[in-house]
């Protein structure tokens, strides 16, 4: 299944992705740190979904209180809730 995101208190304007089998495909995100997150969407390519969350939740970028790793694990959170 398709998820759209719209991250909040990061550069990153949106975060897609989908869930198959408990698995997360095909991340992309939309503004931000450009290689940083292309390199977060191949690292986590066909990872487990609950793994990915475990690594990334709570992840701070500088001084906010959140990061766009952070904000992908709330929104595998959010997806798995309406799975």
């Amino acid at each position: 299944m398709d998820y759209k995101y719209r991250p909040a208190g990061v550069c990153a304007k949106e975060i897609n992705f989908s869930l198959e089998d408990g698995k997360v495909k095909n991340v992309s995100f939309v503004g931000g740190c450009n290689g940083n997150l292309k390199a977060i969407s191949s690292i986590v390519e066909g990872m487990d979904v609950d793994f990915v969350i475990e690594r990334f939740k709570g992840i701070r970028c500088g001084m906010k209180k959140t990061s766009c790793s952070d904000q992908f694990a709330r929104a595998l959170e959010a997806a798995k809730e309406n799975n």
